[in-house]
């Protein structure tokens, strides 16, 4: 099976590399990297606005140019995120944390290093992955029903309250924060709406991006508002900048290693975003840290975990869009729309019946990611010369963009005013000392929790027991009730102790003895 995949690859290849198909294929990684930067753009902004251009298209290059926007935007999203703590895709949130802190400290070039290396690790495993494994993902994809995600999806949860750099209390609140904000809408099962309060601009709930930018990028403006200086770096960075250190190599290795394998995992998972599965990689690393109190002020691994775990789950989620037909997030549901407009019929026959669109789409993945890697080392100094725009003409220049950005989604202008609320609340919330990751995680997690619960509540009749009578379910709720009992462990042995010691209080959120 394998030595005919080698085949079939190498025919990709030479569909992917025929002048039209490659000049597509470029021209959507170049359109990804730029909207990916631009902060309230994405993937699905551009792709939405492309999409009518591909009715006129041959299915192959069409297909290859939005896929190219995709993965393209996963980068420029990671350069937003670190040098101007702009989320501009919600996934790039998590690497606000560390990546923005290692920009104030003068490492911008090597987080952008790290970065670039990290996405095209974890995109040619995710490829890999695609070749070989294949035809077992999609069988344990089927396996995957309400009770199954569900449990997985309270694991997301849980953990989330463990991201927060303070007090885990404080991050259950704000994970509490999220779900209820993640609730407010248009009931899926019944059509009711909830939590709206008689505002109409509610019916479809609160929108994620808007969401996303007004938490992190409005709020470091408002906390910045009186900063008259640049960041301290150098205005230019040559390839000797972004080249990491062996120190920070050996930081960086074994969490990209953990963050492929989680979006290697959460890929062939239909239903769950890229988001999430940043947060997790991103609430591991911290958790096996053997000094947790680095996280949020600059720790490499929080870095590479969330780039590598997005990156393997980009490549990786076109298995189940392909070959089932269920997209993993949004802009999978744009390309299987693309698909359908153009009379293909995604599912386990797609390989088969479509060899040319299937093969030649990987190969292009192997492309489009060395396109990338080649144009952003001339744009980096770009990018980087966006920080010696003194604060006042850069953060507004940023909201701005920001508010075009957002209303250029769904032309409503009350999503503009979501992200001016949630700006204001994010700078009262850091204020605080709360972490507002958790908030971002509660969001996209809470509404796939609730459905999940539900309709398995409803296909079982009412018997909760269902949970644990499925095998994969009754696994992760096993790790649930561990991770529970380890925090609660952990917070009676440091009571016992009395004065405990600094990991553990740092864990349990006591302040270190």
């Amino acid at each position: 099976m394998i030595e005919q995949s080698l085949i079939d690859l190498w025919h990709g290849f030479g569909i992917a590399l025929e002048p039209g198909n490659l000049m597509w294929s470029f021209i959507g990684v170049l359109i990804g990297n730029l909207i990916g930067v631009l902060p309230g753009m994405g993937a699905i902004s551009a792709i939405s606005m492309l999409l009518p251009l591909t009715y006129a298209m041959h299915p192959v290059p069409a297909i290859l140019m939005l896929a190219g926007i995709f993965y393209g935007s996963q980068y420029g999203g990671a350069l937003g995120a670190i040098l101007l703590n702009l989320p501009c895709h919600p996934p790039h949130a998590v690497t606000c944390l560390d990546g923005y802190p290692m920009t104030r400290q003068g490492k911008a070039g090597t987080a952008l290093g790290i970065t670039m290396l990290c996405s095209f690790f974890a995109a040619s495993v995710g490829i890999i992955v695609m070749i070989v494994a294949s035809p077992l993902l999609v069988q344990i994809s089927f396996k995957f029903g309400p009770p199954e995600i569900f449990s997985i999806m309270l694991v997301g949860l849980l953990a989330g309250a463990t991201m927060s750099r303070g007090s885990p209390l404080k991050g259950v609140a704000m994970t509490v924060i999220g779900l209820l904000l993640g609730v407010a809408g248009t009931d899926v099962l019944t059509g009711t709406q909830r939590f709206t309060f008689g505002v109409t601009d509610l019916g479809d709930g609160v929108e994620l991006v808007a969401l996303a930018l007004g938490l992190f990028g409005v709020a470091e403006f408002l906390r910045n508002v009186n900063r008259m200086d640049a960041i301290s770096v150098p205005l230019k960075m040559s390839m000797r900048d972004m080249r990491p250190s062996r120190a920070d190599l050996r930081q960086a290795f074994p969490a990209m290693l953990r963050g492929t394998a989680i979006g290697t995992l959460f890929g062939a998972v239909p239903g769950t975003g890229p988001t999430i599965t940043t947060f997790i990689a991103y609430a591991l690393e911290r958790k096996i840290a053997r000094d947790p109190s680095r996280f949020g002020h600059g720790a490499i691994e929080g870095v590479a975990a969330p780039e590598a775990a997005s990156h393997s789950k980009t490549q990786v989620d076109f298995i189940p869009t392909m070959s089932l037909g269920i997209p993993g997030d949004p802009v999978m549901a744009l390309i299987l729309g693309a698909l359908l407009i153009q009379g293909i019929q995604p599912g386990p026959q797609l390989m088969t019946e479509h060899a040319d669109l299937f093969w030649g789409l990987i190969a292009s993945f192997w492309i489009g990611n060395v396109l990338l890697m080649v144009l952003n080392v001339p744009l980096i100094g770009l990018w980087v010369k966006l920080l010696a725009v003194p604060y006042r003409f850069l953060f507004p220049s940023a909201l701005f963009f920001i508010a075009i950005g957002v209303y250029s989604t769904k032309s409503n202008l009350f999503e503009v005013w979501e992200v001016l609320a949630f700006g204001i609340a994010g700078a009262v919330f850091a204020a605080l000392d709360f972490s507002v990751a958790p908030v971002l995680l509660g969001f996209v997690l809470g509404p796939m929790v609730e459905d999940n619960f539900r309709r398995t509540l409803l296909l079982s009749h009412g018997d909760a027991m269902v949970f644990v009578q499925h095998p994969i379910s009754a696994g992760f709720i096993g790790i649930s009730v561990l991770l529970i009992s380890v925090r609660l462990y952990i917070w009676l042995a440091a009571r016992r102790r009395g004065v405990p010691d600094r990991v553990e209080a740092l864990v349990a959120g006591l302040p270190p003895g």
